[in-house]
């Protein structure tokens, strides 16, 4: 029986970006997304629900150093524009995804 993800949260912040209309969902990876026309933008962790969202290296980079972010590595493959964020803080998560979509659009 496949465990369910907690992502509840995820989808609660990006309801207000999808129903601005320049947010679609879509599919990233055999799960769904956020995307902003062809850019993938965000999604829930599969395991975890935890927030991933494309973001520019150097901001990635200072997420992890603070202990904000983890590295985003599915297949053990470092993914250097997108960071997984565990801490389950609204404000935290829709800052995020405002810059992610500044970053991608």
């Amino acid at each position: 029986m496949a465990e369910e993800i907690d992502d509840g949260l995820f989808w609660d912040v990006a309801r207000p970006l999808l129903a601005a209309g320049n947010v679609v969902e879509g599919e990233l990876m055999r799960s769904r997304c956020l995307r902003v026309g062809k850019e993938f933008l965000a999604m829930p962790e599969y395991r975890t629900g935890d927030l991933v969202v494309k973001l520019p290296k150097d901001r990635v980079a200072e997420l992890i150093e603070a202990g904000e972010g983890l590295a985003f590595a599915p297949a053990k493959k470092v993914f250097k524009e997108w960071v997984q964020v565990p801490r389950r803080d609204e404000g935290l998560w829709e800052s995020l995804l405002a810059e992610g979509l500044a970053f991608v659009s």
